[in-house]
Formats: C-alpha cells, sequence, structure tokens
C-alpha cells in the first residue's frame, strides 16, 4: 500500500484535503461561517470523492472540519439567491450540486467516517448521515433545521434520517423541532460512538485502521454492503449469492498455507 502522505489546497482553502497511511482526509475549512456548504465547496468534495474513487491504496475516509463547529447547512447566501425563482434552472443547479456532494460521499467504495463536533444542522446534518459512522463529542447538537428556517427539508434528509432513527425520532426532529445531543445520538443509533473532542481522533484511527490496512478487500466488503444493505436491502438468499463470488476472491487470495496455526507453508 502506498501513501504520498499530501495535503491539497492552501490553509485559507474552503476544503482541505489530506492522503496519509491508506486514509484520505476531507476537512471543511469555513470555520467563519460554521463552515457552511458554499457551491466551491462542494465542486471540491466532488473532486475528493472523486480521488478516493481512483485511489485503490484508500481505504477509509475521514469527513471533518476546523473550528468548533461541524456544518450549518448550505450557505444562506446561496440560499437567498435561490429562494428568489426556486424553480429557475441556476436554482436547480445550485441545490443540486450541493446535494450531489453529499451523495458522491455516501456512495463512496470505502467506509466513511464524519468527525461531528459543535453540531450539525440542515445539509450539514445530511452530509454528516451521508458517512457509513458518525463520531460524535457528547454535547454536539444535531438538528433538522429546515422548520425553522420555513423551508421544506431537502437533499434526501428524510430518508436519511429514517432509516437511522425510525419515523416517530424523525417526525419529532423533522416537524417539532426536536435536536439530539451527541450522547442521544448514540442511543438513537444516528450516531456510531460520542467521546470527548480530545480522544476524537484516536478512537477515529482505531476504527481506520482495518480497513486502510487492506483497501482492496475493504473495498470489496463495502460494495457487497451496499448491494446487500441498500436502501432497499435484499434477501438473504440474495445476498448469499452476493457474497459468495467475492468470498471465493478472498479465500484464493489467503491461499491454503495462510490458515496453518503455525505459518505460510508449514
Amino acid at each position: 500500500m502506498t501513501s504520498d502522505n499530501t495535503v491539497d489546497g492552501p490553509p485559507e482553502a474552503p476544503i482541505l484535503t489530506d492522503y496519509a497511511d491508506g486514509v484520505a482526509q476531507l476537512t471543511l475549512n469555513n470555520p467563519r461561517r460554521k463552515n457552511a456548504i458554499t457551491l466551491e465547496m462542494a465542486a471540491s468534495i466532488g473532486d475528493f470523492c472523486t480521488r478516493v474513487e481512483n485511489d485503490p491504496a484508500i481505504g477509509a475516509v475521514v469527513i471533518r472540519a476546523a473550528g468548533a463547529y461541524f456544518c450549518s447547512g448550505a450557505d444562506t447566501r446561496d440560499l437567498a439567491s435561490s429562494s428568489a425563482d426556486p424553480a429557475s434552472p441556476a436554482a436547480v443547479r445550485r441545490t443540486s450540486a450541493v446535494y450531489s456532494a453529499f451523495v458522491r460521499v455516501g456512495m463512496l467504495p470505502v467506509p466513511t467516517i464524519s468527525r461531528v463536533v459543535g453540531g450539525a444542522v440542515g445539509a450539514g446534518l445530511n452530509l454528516a448521515m451521508a458517512t457509513d459512522l458518525m463520531v460524535v463529542t457528547p454535547d454536539a447538537r444535531l438538528e433538522s433545521g429546515f422548520l425553522a428556517r420555513g423551508i421544506h427539508p431537502g437533499g434526501g434528509h428524510l430518508a436519511l434520517l429514517g432509516r437511522a432513527v425510525g419515523w416517530s425520532a424523525t417526525i419529532a426532529m423533522a416537524t417539532c423541532g426536536v435536536a439530539l445531543t451527541g450522547e442521544q445520538a448514540v442511543t438513537r443509533g444516528l450516531a456510531h460512538l460520542a467521546a470527548a473532542e480530545p480522544e476524537l481522533d484516536a478512537r477515529i484511527a482505531e476504527l481506520t485502521a482495518p480497513a486502510a490496512a487492506d483497501p482492496e478487500l475493504t473495498r470489496r466488503i463495502m460494495n457487497s454492503a451496499r448491494l446487500e444493505l441498500g436502501p432497499p436491502a435484499v434477501s438473504w438468499s440474495s445476498a448469499l449469492e452476493i457474497e459468495r463470488g467475492v468470498q471465493m476472491w478472498s479465500m484464493a487470495r489467503k491461499g491454503e498455507g495462510a490458515w496453518s496455526s503455525r505459518g505460510p507453508g508449514r
């Protein structure tokens, strides 16, 4: 496995990327606006996803943010421009660009982890939910936020919430203004784990290490997981067939001798 240990973009760039030891990291770098997602940032997220897709040495992705707040959603200046004529081609392009970036994250061929501190709201929560695992601080605030802004949820927000927390909690968050703390999010199944911020990076490193150590196998497992779990999920018998050929490939790669307790060839 190769590692280029590179950081792309000057420190003032709105998106920073880093590639090292089989892990690709993307940092939202717009802390003065609580890392609100601009069109430029959305385009950079798409570029990052393209690199991850095309680099077989990458086995895991971490999405994080500069400053004390993960993401406050789409940039309100873009939302204001779109509200002038929401059905116009320009408005549709703006909203589609932001949400398409999140879909790209959600379809990456490796496990993805969002590192959420402070909070995530609206499209910012969409970005966190697009990842496979959300790692949060106990006091982080996760909220839908669309109703509070007087607009309908977008970007598949209700579907993302629903698959994580179910009908009741989705309705509570989307229509009743209920927010979850990081600890509550773990209890509800929205987040994977909660830890104090100084501990987050170590916990994330524990999660990414196995995937980064064998990117080829990781990517094949992730492909099967997306096929089997969906949405929509497939039947048990279909899952058996999806896994059969890939497991045979992994066994051939391992080889007969590797199963010996005394080591290969013994």
